[in-house]
């Protein structure tokens, strides 16, 4: 396997550079927990570009309207038949907000239907165990943005493979923290992350 690389995407609309952190943050993990060798520093990679097909899964966040172009949109479309993984999360935590709602139109138009994931879905076991499924945000904890705890993330599901993998739960902010303040946590909250890019590296 060549050296894996964490990329974020870069899409026309909204504000796609919204949790800056959070890459340093999950390239730190996965090199912390496992044995992939995984660069240094992440990549900002266009969605609209071939280049997208040199990543087996893309990161994307953001507060503001998710729409694709349709030139984006035959790419991603095209990545994702090949074997792409997207993983998308809404930074606004909030299910009636404009990013959840746009961004879901726009997987659905793009990728098919979401569908609720299973809490026993080998996502949960590839690398940590989450018994439970997902964990909650200390954003939904505390009542904030829709003042829900979301008991699944959804996904678009082809074949038994994940497509893409939605959530609401806004990991975004969870994980949008210098890697060196880990130490001061009794959990590293980052693990779900890791869980991610292992399942997308090896499904």
């Amino acid at each position: 396997m060549s050296r894996f690389v964490f990329a974020t995407g870069r899409y026309a609309s909204g504000d796609w550079d919204s949790a800056p952190l959070v890459p340093a943050n999950l390239i730190d993990s996965v090199a912390r927990y496992t044995s992939i060798d995984v660069a240094p520093a992440g990549a900002v990679v266009a969605l609209d570009t071939p280049a997208l097909f040199d990543y087996p899964l893309v990161y994307l966040t953001g507060h503001l309207p998710f729409r694709l172009t349709e030139r984006e949109r035959a790419n991603v479309r095209r990545y994702l038949d090949r074997g792409g993984m997207l993983f998308i999360d809404d930074h606004n935590h909030d299910v009636g907000g404009i990013f959840h709602r746009t961004a879901t139109e726009e997987i659905g138009r793009t990728a098919g239907p979401l569908v609720d994931l299973p809490n026993d879905h080998e996502l949960y076991s590839c690398f940590f165990r989450f018994p439970d499924g997902p964990p909650a945000t200390s954003h939904e904890l505390n009542g904030w943005g829709d003042n829900l705890v979301h008991d699944h993330l959804q996904a678009v599901v082809r074949e038994r493979r994940i497509l893409v993998l939605y959530s609401s739960k806004d990991y975004s902010s969870e994980w949008g923290y210098h890697a060196e303040s880990k130490r001061l946590q009794s959990v590293d909250n980052t693990r779900f992350g890791v869980n991610v890019v292992v399942y997308a590296l090896t499904r």
